[in-house]
Protein backbone atom coordinates (compact mmCIF):
# COMPACT_ATOMS: atom_id res chain seq x y z
CA UNK A 1 0.00 0.00 0.00
CA UNK A 2 1.02 3.61 -0.37
CA UNK A 3 2.81 5.32 2.50
CA UNK A 4 1.23 8.38 4.07
CA UNK A 5 3.24 10.91 2.04
CA UNK A 6 2.41 9.22 -1.26
CA UNK A 7 -1.18 8.85 -0.14
CA UNK A 8 -1.47 12.57 0.57
CA UNK A 9 -0.35 13.43 -2.96
CA UNK A 10 -2.58 10.69 -4.36
CA UNK A 11 -5.60 11.97 -2.45
CA UNK A 12 -4.93 15.53 -3.60
CA UNK A 13 -4.98 14.39 -7.22
CA UNK A 14 -8.31 12.69 -6.61
CA UNK A 15 -9.78 15.86 -5.06
CA UNK A 16 -8.65 17.85 -8.11
CA UNK A 17 -10.94 15.78 -10.33
CA UNK A 18 -8.65 13.18 -11.91
CA UNK A 19 -9.92 9.65 -12.51
CA UNK A 20 -9.98 7.52 -9.35
CA UNK A 21 -7.82 4.42 -9.86
CA UNK A 22 -7.51 1.45 -7.58
CA UNK A 23 -5.25 1.86 -4.55
CA UNK A 24 -2.03 0.44 -5.88
CA UNK A 25 -2.55 1.81 -9.38
CA UNK A 26 -1.21 5.13 -8.11
CA UNK A 27 2.13 3.50 -7.50
CA UNK A 28 2.59 0.54 -9.83
CA UNK A 29 -0.38 0.45 -12.15
CA UNK A 30 -1.62 -2.74 -10.43
CA UNK A 31 -4.69 -3.12 -8.27
CA UNK A 32 -4.37 -3.27 -4.45
CA UNK A 33 -3.66 -6.62 -2.87
CA UNK A 34 -3.62 -6.94 0.90
CA UNK A 35 -2.42 -10.54 1.06
CA UNK A 36 -4.23 -13.84 1.82
CA UNK A 37 -7.00 -15.57 -0.09
CA UNK A 38 -9.29 -13.69 -2.48
CA UNK A 39 -12.92 -12.87 -1.80
CA UNK A 40 -14.69 -13.80 -5.03
CA UNK A 41 -18.30 -12.80 -4.43
CA UNK A 42 -19.98 -9.45 -4.07
CA UNK A 43 -20.63 -8.24 -0.53
CA UNK A 44 -24.09 -9.02 0.94
CA UNK A 45 -25.72 -6.11 2.76
CA UNK A 46 -25.59 -7.96 6.12
CA UNK A 47 -21.93 -8.97 5.83
CA UNK A 48 -19.39 -7.75 8.34
CA UNK A 49 -15.68 -7.30 7.69
CA UNK A 50 -12.86 -6.79 10.17
CA UNK A 51 -10.36 -4.00 9.63
CA UNK A 52 -7.17 -3.80 11.65
CA UNK A 53 -5.99 -0.26 12.31
CA UNK A 54 -3.09 0.48 14.65
CA UNK A 55 -3.57 -2.93 16.27
CA UNK A 56 -7.29 -2.29 16.95
CA UNK A 57 -10.01 -4.40 15.30
CA UNK A 58 -13.02 -2.65 13.77
CA UNK A 59 -15.98 -4.81 12.66
CA UNK A 60 -18.06 -2.88 10.13
CA UNK A 61 -20.56 -3.37 7.37
CA UNK A 62 -18.74 -2.77 4.04
CA UNK A 63 -21.92 -1.21 2.68
CA UNK A 64 -20.89 1.90 4.65
CA UNK A 65 -17.86 2.22 2.38
CA UNK A 66 -19.51 1.31 -0.92
CA UNK A 67 -22.02 4.14 -0.38
CA UNK A 68 -19.04 6.46 -1.01
CA UNK A 69 -17.49 4.93 -4.17
CA UNK A 70 -15.14 7.88 -4.77
CA UNK A 71 -13.18 7.14 -1.57
CA UNK A 72 -10.43 4.57 -1.31
CA UNK A 73 -12.33 2.27 1.08
CA UNK A 74 -15.40 2.52 -1.13
CA UNK A 75 -13.28 1.42 -4.06
CA UNK A 76 -11.66 -1.40 -2.12
CA UNK A 77 -14.93 -2.96 -0.95
CA UNK A 78 -16.86 -2.26 -4.13
CA UNK A 79 -16.20 -3.85 -7.53
CA UNK A 80 -12.55 -4.41 -6.57
CA UNK A 81 -13.57 -7.34 -4.39
CA UNK A 82 -15.37 -9.03 -7.27
CA UNK A 83 -12.19 -8.93 -9.32
CA UNK A 84 -9.96 -10.18 -6.50
CA UNK A 85 -8.23 -6.80 -6.23
CA UNK A 86 -8.84 -6.49 -2.49
CA UNK A 87 -7.71 -9.44 -0.40
CA UNK A 88 -7.73 -10.14 3.34
CA UNK A 89 -4.81 -11.57 5.29
CA UNK A 90 -4.61 -15.17 6.46
CA UNK A 91 -7.09 -14.44 9.28
CA UNK A 92 -9.62 -12.92 6.92
CA UNK A 93 -8.92 -9.39 8.21
CA UNK A 94 -8.13 -6.29 6.20
CA UNK A 95 -5.11 -4.37 7.41
CA UNK A 96 -5.12 -0.60 6.94
CA UNK A 97 -1.83 1.12 6.23
CA UNK A 98 0.46 2.04 9.11
CA UNK A 99 0.38 5.72 9.97
CA UNK A 100 -3.35 6.00 10.64
CA UNK A 101 -4.10 5.76 14.35
CA UNK A 102 -7.16 4.10 15.85
CA UNK A 103 -8.47 7.45 17.13
CA UNK A 104 -8.21 8.94 13.63
CA UNK A 105 -10.00 5.94 12.14
CA UNK A 106 -12.88 6.42 14.62
CA UNK A 107 -13.33 9.89 13.09
CA UNK A 108 -13.13 8.42 9.58
CA UNK A 109 -15.91 5.95 10.39
CA UNK A 110 -18.10 8.83 11.56
CA UNK A 111 -17.76 10.34 8.11
CA UNK A 112 -19.05 7.15 6.49
CA UNK A 113 -21.96 7.01 8.98
CA UNK A 114 -23.09 10.66 9.12
CA UNK A 115 -21.02 12.45 6.45
CA UNK A 116 -19.15 14.64 8.98
CA UNK A 117 -15.58 14.42 10.30
CA UNK A 118 -15.90 15.47 13.95
CA UNK A 119 -12.32 15.99 15.08
CA UNK A 120 -12.16 15.51 18.88
CA UNK A 121 -9.86 17.46 21.19
CA UNK A 122 -6.40 15.96 21.40
CA UNK A 123 -6.42 14.72 17.80
CA UNK A 124 -4.14 16.85 15.59
CA UNK A 125 -6.03 18.32 12.65
CA UNK A 126 -2.92 17.83 10.46
CA UNK A 127 -3.05 14.07 11.18
CA UNK A 128 -6.72 13.93 10.26
CA UNK A 129 -5.93 15.82 7.07
CA UNK A 130 -3.21 13.33 6.08
CA UNK A 131 -5.57 10.41 6.68
CA UNK A 132 -8.27 12.06 4.58
CA UNK A 133 -5.82 12.69 1.74
CA UNK A 134 -4.70 9.07 1.89
CA UNK A 135 -8.24 7.67 1.97
CA UNK A 136 -9.48 10.13 -0.71
CA UNK A 137 -11.99 11.77 1.61
CA UNK A 138 -12.89 15.37 0.89
CA UNK A 139 -11.45 17.67 3.58
CA UNK A 140 -13.19 21.05 3.67
CA UNK A 141 -15.49 23.17 5.81
CA UNK A 142 -18.50 21.15 4.62
CA UNK A 143 -17.16 17.87 5.98
CA UNK A 144 -14.98 18.84 8.97
CA UNK A 145 -15.99 20.06 12.40
CA UNK A 146 -13.23 21.05 14.79
CA UNK A 147 -12.98 23.03 18.00
CA UNK A 148 -9.47 24.21 17.10
CA UNK A 149 -10.46 26.65 14.37
CA UNK A 150 -6.90 27.92 13.98
CA UNK A 151 -5.62 24.48 13.00
CA UNK A 152 -8.56 23.85 10.69
CA UNK A 153 -8.24 27.19 8.93
CA UNK A 154 -4.49 26.62 8.58
CA UNK A 155 -5.12 23.42 6.61
CA UNK A 156 -7.76 25.13 4.46
CA UNK A 157 -5.37 28.04 3.84
CA UNK A 158 -2.72 25.58 2.65
CA UNK A 159 -5.18 24.27 0.09
CA UNK A 160 -6.07 27.76 -1.08
CA UNK A 161 -2.41 28.81 -1.21
CA UNK A 162 -1.54 25.82 -3.35
CA UNK A 163 -4.30 26.57 -5.84
CA UNK A 164 -3.32 30.24 -5.93
CA UNK A 165 0.37 29.61 -6.49
CA UNK A 166 -0.33 27.06 -9.21
CA UNK A 167 -2.07 29.88 -11.10
CA UNK A 168 0.71 32.40 -10.37
CA UNK A 169 3.31 29.86 -11.44
CA UNK A 170 1.85 29.35 -14.89
CA UNK A 171 0.87 32.96 -15.46
CA UNK A 172 3.82 34.90 -14.01
CA UNK A 173 6.74 32.79 -12.78
CA UNK A 174 7.23 30.31 -15.64
CA UNK A 175 7.47 33.05 -18.34
CA UNK A 176 10.25 34.73 -16.32
CA UNK A 177 12.09 31.40 -16.00
CA UNK A 178 11.72 30.75 -19.73
CA UNK A 179 13.19 34.19 -20.45
CA UNK A 180 16.27 33.33 -18.37
CA UNK A 181 16.59 29.89 -19.96
CA UNK A 182 16.48 31.36 -23.48
CA UNK A 183 19.50 33.47 -22.58
CA UNK A 184 21.44 30.35 -21.60
CA UNK A 185 20.97 30.70 -17.85
CA UNK A 186 20.56 27.63 -15.64
CA UNK A 187 18.97 29.43 -12.72
CA UNK A 188 16.62 32.32 -12.19
CA UNK A 189 16.32 35.05 -9.57
CA UNK A 190 12.92 36.73 -9.61
CA UNK A 191 12.01 39.83 -7.62
CA UNK A 192 8.31 40.46 -7.00
CA UNK A 193 7.39 44.17 -6.99
CA UNK A 194 3.99 45.75 -6.52
CA UNK A 195 2.01 47.21 -9.39
CA UNK A 196 2.82 50.70 -8.11
CA UNK A 197 6.59 50.19 -7.82
CA UNK A 198 8.87 51.90 -10.35
CA UNK A 199 12.46 51.02 -11.21
CA UNK A 200 14.56 53.99 -12.32
CA UNK A 201 18.28 53.26 -12.31
CA UNK A 202 21.16 55.44 -13.38
CA UNK A 203 22.50 53.62 -16.46
CA UNK A 204 26.01 54.94 -15.85
CA UNK A 205 25.98 54.00 -12.16
CA UNK A 206 23.71 50.96 -11.59
CA UNK A 207 23.42 49.40 -8.10
CA UNK A 208 26.59 47.41 -7.35
CA UNK A 209 24.75 44.21 -6.41
CA UNK A 210 24.06 42.42 -9.69
CA UNK A 211 20.34 43.18 -9.70
CA UNK A 212 20.55 43.92 -13.39
CA UNK A 213 20.51 40.14 -13.94
CA UNK A 214 17.27 39.61 -11.98
CA UNK A 215 13.87 39.06 -13.50
CA UNK A 216 11.15 41.39 -12.25
CA UNK A 217 7.46 40.57 -11.81
CA UNK A 218 5.07 43.42 -11.13
CA UNK A 219 2.17 41.86 -9.22
CA UNK A 220 0.65 43.19 -6.03
CA UNK A 221 -1.32 39.95 -5.63
CA UNK A 222 1.81 37.78 -5.71
CA UNK A 223 3.55 40.30 -3.43
CA UNK A 224 0.77 39.89 -0.86
CA UNK A 225 0.83 36.10 -1.29
CA UNK A 226 4.49 35.91 -0.27
CA UNK A 227 3.88 38.07 2.80
CA UNK A 228 3.09 34.89 4.77
CA UNK A 229 5.79 32.39 5.66
CA UNK A 230 3.28 29.52 5.33
CA UNK A 231 2.51 30.53 1.75
CA UNK A 232 6.21 30.59 0.92
CA UNK A 233 6.53 27.06 2.32
CA UNK A 234 3.63 25.88 0.15
CA UNK A 235 5.27 27.48 -2.90
CA UNK A 236 8.58 25.72 -2.15
CA UNK A 237 6.87 22.34 -1.98
CA UNK A 238 5.10 22.94 -5.28
CA UNK A 239 8.29 24.09 -7.04
CA UNK A 240 10.12 21.03 -5.72
CA UNK A 241 7.35 18.79 -7.06
CA UNK A 242 7.88 20.41 -10.47
CA UNK A 243 11.54 19.28 -10.48
CA UNK A 244 13.31 22.53 -9.58
CA UNK A 245 16.29 22.68 -7.21
CA UNK A 246 18.08 25.07 -4.85
CA UNK A 247 14.79 26.83 -4.17
CA UNK A 248 14.96 29.93 -1.99
CA UNK A 249 11.99 32.20 -1.28
CA UNK A 250 12.28 35.16 1.06
CA UNK A 251 12.31 38.92 1.46
CA UNK A 252 15.21 41.13 0.38
CA UNK A 253 15.99 44.80 -0.17
CA UNK A 254 15.66 45.83 -3.79
CA UNK A 255 16.84 49.18 -5.24
CA UNK A 256 14.07 50.96 -7.09
CA UNK A 257 15.38 54.46 -7.81
CA UNK A 258 18.32 56.69 -7.02
CA UNK A 259 17.90 58.85 -3.96
CA UNK A 260 20.87 61.20 -4.27
CA UNK A 261 24.33 61.51 -5.77
CA UNK A 262 27.43 62.04 -3.64
CA UNK A 263 30.57 63.61 -4.99
CA UNK A 264 33.75 61.90 -3.93
CA UNK A 265 37.25 63.47 -3.88
CA UNK A 266 38.69 63.47 -7.36
CA UNK A 267 35.37 64.14 -9.04
CA UNK A 268 34.05 60.58 -8.75
CA UNK A 269 30.33 60.37 -8.05
CA UNK A 270 28.48 57.77 -5.97
CA UNK A 271 24.78 57.09 -6.46
CA UNK A 272 22.70 56.31 -3.35
CA UNK A 273 19.65 54.17 -4.10
CA UNK A 274 16.34 53.81 -2.32
CA UNK A 275 15.75 50.18 -1.25
CA UNK A 276 12.37 48.56 -0.58
CA UNK A 277 11.71 45.17 1.00
CA UNK A 278 10.25 42.86 -1.62
CA UNK A 279 9.82 39.07 -2.00
CA UNK A 280 12.16 37.07 -4.20
CA UNK A 281 12.20 33.57 -5.68
CA UNK A 282 15.43 31.84 -6.64
CA UNK A 283 15.53 28.41 -8.24
CA UNK A 284 17.79 26.31 -10.45
CA UNK A 285 17.36 23.66 -13.12
CA UNK A 286 21.08 22.97 -13.59
CA UNK A 287 21.76 19.28 -14.18
CA UNK A 288 25.54 19.21 -13.68
CA UNK A 289 25.70 21.35 -10.56
CA UNK A 290 28.04 18.96 -8.75
CA UNK A 291 30.83 19.26 -11.31
CA UNK A 292 33.60 21.81 -11.56
CA UNK A 293 32.47 25.25 -12.67
CA UNK A 294 35.86 26.52 -13.86
CA UNK A 295 39.01 25.46 -15.69
CA UNK A 296 42.43 26.14 -14.20
CA UNK A 297 45.27 26.47 -16.73
CA UNK A 298 48.93 26.26 -15.81
CA UNK A 299 51.52 28.17 -17.76
CA UNK A 300 53.29 26.01 -20.34
CA UNK A 301 56.76 26.76 -21.66
CA UNK A 302 56.52 28.22 -25.14
CA UNK A 303 58.91 26.92 -27.80
CA UNK A 304 59.25 30.37 -29.32
CA UNK A 305 59.84 32.22 -26.03
CA UNK A 306 61.64 29.82 -23.67
CA UNK A 307 61.93 32.25 -20.78
CA UNK A 308 58.34 33.53 -20.89
CA UNK A 309 57.26 31.29 -18.05
CA UNK A 310 59.86 32.76 -15.77
CA UNK A 311 58.89 36.30 -16.76
CA UNK A 312 55.28 35.52 -15.84
CA UNK A 313 56.42 34.86 -12.27
CA UNK A 314 55.93 31.10 -12.34
CA UNK A 315 59.59 30.39 -11.63
CA UNK A 316 61.99 28.12 -13.52
CA UNK A 317 61.00 24.64 -14.55
CA UNK A 318 63.24 21.62 -14.51
CA UNK A 319 64.78 20.66 -17.85
CA UNK A 320 62.91 17.96 -19.70
CA UNK A 321 59.61 18.53 -17.92
CA UNK A 322 56.61 20.22 -19.47
CA UNK A 323 53.67 21.01 -17.19
CA UNK A 324 50.31 19.97 -18.58
CA UNK A 325 47.21 22.12 -18.26
CA UNK A 326 44.45 21.14 -15.88
CA UNK A 327 41.30 20.64 -17.93
CA UNK A 328 37.71 20.31 -16.96
CA UNK A 329 36.22 16.83 -16.65
CA UNK A 330 33.96 17.52 -19.62
CA UNK A 331 36.98 18.12 -21.84
CA UNK A 332 38.40 14.71 -20.92
CA UNK A 333 35.08 13.05 -21.73
CA UNK A 334 34.91 14.75 -25.11
CA UNK A 335 38.25 13.32 -26.15
CA UNK A 336 42.01 13.89 -25.79
CA UNK A 337 43.06 17.52 -26.05
CA UNK A 338 46.16 18.51 -27.95
CA UNK A 339 49.16 19.76 -26.01
CA UNK A 340 49.04 23.59 -26.00
CA UNK A 341 52.03 25.44 -27.34
CA UNK A 342 51.08 28.94 -26.24
CA UNK A 343 50.95 30.58 -22.86
CA UNK A 344 47.69 30.65 -20.92
CA UNK A 345 47.10 33.29 -18.26
CA UNK A 346 45.84 31.72 -15.03
CA UNK A 347 42.17 32.43 -14.33
CA UNK A 348 40.77 33.37 -10.96
CA UNK A 349 38.75 30.71 -9.15
CA UNK A 350 35.08 31.50 -9.16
Amino acid sequence: MLNMTEGRLFGRRMSEGSELPALAEARTGAAPRLGGEPSRLSTPHHERVTLVVDGIHFVVNPALFTAHPDTMLGRMFGPARQHNFTRPNAKGEYEIVEGITASIFHVILDYYKVGILQCPEGVPVAELREACDYLCINFDYNTVRCRDLSALLHELSNDGARRQFEAYLEELVVPAMVSSAQEGERECHIVVLTDDDTVDWDHDNPPPMGEEYSQIIFSTKLFRFFKYIENRDVAKVLLKERGLKNIRIGIEGYPTCKEKVKRRPGGRSEVIYNYVQRPFIHMSWEKEEGKSRHVDFQCVRSKSVPNLTATMGEGPTRPGTTPTPQVDELDRLNGPSSQPTSVFIPSNDS
